[in-house]
């Protein structure tokens, strides 16, 4: 196994559009010594313009009484849910899901455990619900770590995972729910910050959701390839939470959310 980050936090101190101070970004590791970046500017990892474009959050726990069991197993009509969620809002984009105790996975067995114990349910990325074929972009430079179709009901689907190093501290990316033309990719492969090397997949080939980017920050990838649980037991929350901090750091849309 890889080391274990226990202790990790990754934050933001970015200014809003026209201020003249520069972004920062700190990362602190377990010893808490912290290791800035300045002005590091991460390119949006979808097209979005705050002026005139609106993101309306989701919300995927017990408390959205619209999940219904017959809606979420019927992918048809659950995708008609998300596009009329959107529509009613005027939004591009629905957003959400960091951290969040969801529901909506009981629809899959894949978060199941197979002895009857507790069930993943805890969300670790950020959901990013919009049209089939949105493009998807690089954050930062970095390489394809790996990418594999996740073709279990409720899985990834097509994922690619891209490694990143700055300032010689390696982290990686996770974009699950791709299109599978998007798998042609090679592991080694270069990517420069702003490349497009990805877009939303259908639901055929996302895992069987709604057209919509699961993104997810992680520092260890603990040997897995082409794959890394996006949901986690509630009883291993702190665990998988410091490994997986909020990518809206790298992000930087909830801001925009009303």
């Amino acid at each position: 196994m890889g080391i274990q980050f226990s202790n990790h936090t990754l934050h933001s101190n970015q200014q809003a559009p026209g201020t003249s101070r520069k972004p920062k970004y700190s990362i602190f590791f377990a010893t808490m010594i912290p290791i800035t970046f300045p002005s590091l500017h991460f390119h949006p990892i979808v097209p979005f313009e705050p002026e005139h474009e609106k993101l309306v959050p989701i919300d995927f726990t017990e408390a959205n009484a619209s999940l219904t069991t017959k809606m979420l197993e019927n992918v048809p009509l659950f995708c008609d849910y998300m596009d009329q969620e959107l529509a009613n809002a005027g939004a591009l984009y629905g957003i959400g899901g960091y951290a969040e105790h969801r529901t909506v996975y009981s629809r899959s067995r894949v978060f199941d455990d197979p002895s009857g114990g507790e069930p993943r349910r805890l969300h670790l990325g950020v959901d990013i619900w919009g049209k089939f074929g949105t493009p998807v972009f690089a954050p930062c430079k970095g390489k394809v770590h790996s990418l594999a179709f996740n073709k279990a009901f409720g899985d990834y689907g097509a994922t690619i995972i891209l490694e990143h190093t700055l300032e010689n501290h390696v982290f990686y990316t996770l974009y699950g729910h791709l299109s599978l033309a998007d798998l042609h990719w090679k592991s080694g492969q270069n990517l420069a910050a702003g490349q497009l090397f990805a877009h939303f997949g259908k639901p055929e080939e996302n895992g069987q959701w709604p057209p919509h980017l699961h993104f997810q920050f992680i520092w260890d990838m603990q040997e897995n390839v082409g794959d890394y649980p996006g949901v986690c037991r509630l009883s291993e929350k702190d665990k998988f939470l410091a490994n997986c901090p909020d990518p809206d750091l790298m992000l930087n849309l909830n801001r925009y959310l009303a």
